[in-house]
């Protein structure tokens, strides 16, 4: 039963949602196979992710119901003390300022990654919310970052070694394009390479 034709019964509310394995599917087909959050790697079975309400239902019970306010989300350290949680397990009822769903957000252009894995925001409430509410600044979530940004540093030497100077820019576009735009589920952490990618274009035309 979808969502909507739930929503137009009575009564209704998201613990009486019966359908919930087809929204896990819908989430990870959506968001293509990653948590909304930190980017690792969900699926769409129930012990592998968790249906995350962007605005909370503690607080706003009318937008439990709303797919627009559904995300999926890795478990971020459920069961482990709060300082080794994350994502949506560490946010708990707390809000955010943007949605990572929403385009009209913009969270690409949000969000910048530092060689060390580090994510930050240039909004100040924003980057306190990614550190304290989304505790994404957790060592092991660095390290998958950092891991991903010496990758791309690596072929990005590699191909000026190879053209023994600048990289054409199709090389670099093609690059970030195998990242983003390929069919079925993307590799976890690659906004980190579509973000430092992106850079390195936007640098070619300065």
């Amino acid at each position: 039963m979808s969502l909507t034709a739930h929503r137009n019964r009575r009564p209704s509310d998201y613990d009486n949602y019966a359908a919930k394995n087809d929204l896990r599917r819908a989430l990870v087909t959506e968001q293509r196979g990653l948590c909304c959050y930190c980017m690792a790697s969900i699926s769409a079975e129930r012990g592998r992710m968790k249906i995350e309400h962007w605005k909370c239902q503690a607080h706003h019970s009318g937008e439990q119901l709303n797919y627009r306010n559904l995300l999926g989300a890795c478990h971020g350290g459920h069961g482990r003390p709060r300082r080794l949680q994350h994502c949506d397990t560490r946010k708990g009822n707390r809000d955010l300022k943007w949605n990572p769903a929403e385009p009209a957000h913009c969270i690409e252009v949000r969000v910048r990654y530092e060689p060390d894995g580090s994510i930050h925001a240039n909004d100040p409430d924003f980057d306190e919310q990614l550190n304290d509410v989304l505790n994404l600044n957790l060592p092991v979530l660095k390290n998958h970052r950092k891991g991903m940004y010496d990758a791309v540093l690596q072929w990005w030497k590699s191909r000026k070694t190879q053209f023994q100077g600048r990289v054409p820019r199709e090389r670099l576009d093609r690059q970030r394009a195998r990242y983003d735009t390929r069919a079925g589920n993307l590799d976890p952490y690659c906004q980190v390479a579509v973000w430092l990618l992106s850079q390195k274009l936007a640098g070619m035309a300065t």
